[in-house]
């Protein structure tokens, strides 16, 4: 049967091996959101060798995957990047290896696309970086957080940060503005943590005996007269972690519309404060190829920094 003159046949190359073919198909078809490529794999559309697959398939050195046309619905199209993203994220790269890179994530922008959200930072990028046939996160921040995120460009490198994240050989450092004056002697906050849905299908996390063991160390940095500035280190990495276990401590970070109190409100406003003081301060990881230990910093973000000057003014 001969093919539409809009199908592709995509050869494999070294860079691909192993590469999940929802992900392969993701990085070559711009601006697809990912149900669409489920439901394409799904119906036998896309082909390997000329056999069906799966999603989770793991694609070999010198597959033919074919890629069928596709027309996409104004709904169903990932929107293009602005130039304004796309200035902002070719300015936002802290450091970039060989076969990763360090971004520092704009608070507001989520990590990928899906539930109403049209572009995704992992969209945006690869669109941005066309030079790159892979492009994947090795770890995740919530949309409001700002800072280090770590992105593989190779599969190899992908599964070893992956593992050194399993292996807790990955350090991470967050800066959060907690309400109230955080106890010099809790430095630890073990509460192990549940995920659920409000009725409206919004994801939260809560602290429940039956969760998940999670835990967080603390470290005071600075002391307000209302706040305290700490430092956050999760040692495990469950969903909101650090935010739903500062609220249980008794001390909800400012400007948190999901874990926040009354008076966290109060004080954010107070201080001027429109976003989520959380930010990725710090990024420490073994390099994927030479085992050698990569440190990472993040600035604080202008609004953030404005936020403590006020702080202290008032203190």
């Amino acid at each position: 049967m001969a093919e539409g003159r809009d199908v592709q046949w995509v050869e494999v190359t070294e860079g691909q091996v192993g590469q999940r073919v929802d992900n392969f198909l993701m990085t070559r078809i711009k601006g697809v959101p990912r149900a669409l490529v489920y439901r394409i794999v799904r119906k036998g559309e896309v082909r390997v060798n000329k056999k069906r697959v799966k999603a989770d398939t793991r694609l070999a050195l010198g597959d033919m995957v074919r890629i069928p046309p596709l027309r996409l619905t104004p709904r169903e199209a990932v929107r293009e990047v602005s130039d304004n993203l796309r200035n902002l994220l070719a300015g936002s790269v802290l450091v970039e290896g060989r076969d990763w890179l360090v971004i520092n994530k704009p608070a507001g922008l989520a990590v990928h696309g899906g539930s109403g959200v049209k572009i995704g930072l992992i969209e945006a990028l690869r669109q941005v970086r066309e030079d790159l046939d892979f492009l994947e996160l090795v770890h995740r921040l919530d949309r409001d957080t700002s800072g280090c995120l770590l992105l593989a460009k190779s599969r190899p490198a992908l599964l070893a940060l992956n593992e050194s994240l399993k292996q807790h050989r990955m350090d991470k450092r967050y800066l959060a503005l907690v309400a109230g004056r955080w106890p010099a002697r809790r430095d630890f906050v073990a509460a192990r943590l549940e995920r659920f849905e409000l009725a409206n299908g919004e994801r939260r996390v809560r602290v429940d005996p039956a969760g998940k063991v999670a835990r967080t160390r603390f470290a005071v940095r600075e002391a307000f007269e209302k706040a305290t500035l700490v430092e956050a280190e999760p040692v495990t990495g469950r969903t909101h972690q650090i935010r739903v276990h500062a609220a249980h401590a008794g001390h909800p970070l400012l400007g948190d519309d999901k874990y926040g109190s009354r008076e966290g409100e109060r004080l954010a406003a107070g201080l001027g404060l429109s976003r989520l003081f959380l930010h990725a301060a710090a990024l420490t990881f073994p390099e994927p190829t030479s085992g050698r230990p990569v440190q990472i910093k993040a600035p604080l973000p202008d609004e953030l920094e404005a936020v403590l000057a006020r702080a202290r003014r008032t203190s």
